[in-house]
């Protein structure tokens, strides 16, 4: 697969992620971060998925002691920050990467 579209959504997604490239991040949680709905999150994170920028994994706990479902945890790949990097260096300036939408207004 190619590199993913960049909308305001993707780049918003992204720009959570570089701001701390180590981190692992649940849907929910990133839409907070990225100021965008779940159901515009997954969408996008399954694109970035299937492009090699992001892995995944199933968090491992007991869902009934939980009393929750097991979330799914992302995290950048090494080539994913590069290309990251590189895709919002083209649409975005650089001082500007990693801004939520309440933020630069």
């Amino acid at each position: 697969m190619g590199e993913p579209r960049m909308t305001l959504a993707t780049q918003r997604v992204l720009g959570a992620f570089l701001a701390d490239s180590d981190r692992e991040f649940h849907g929910y949680e990133l839409g907070q971060e990225a100021g965008l709905a779940s159901g515009t999150i997954h969408p996008i994170l399954a694109r970035l998925e299937a492009a090699g920028w992001l892995d995944s994994r199933w968090e491992e706990i007991d869902e009934r002691a939980e009393g929750r479902r097991a979330r799914r945890y992302y995290r950048l790949t090494d080539s994913g920050v590069n290309a990251a990097r590189t895709a919002l260096a083209r649409v975005r300036p650089v001082g500007r990467l990693a801004l939520r939408p309440s933020e630069g207004s």
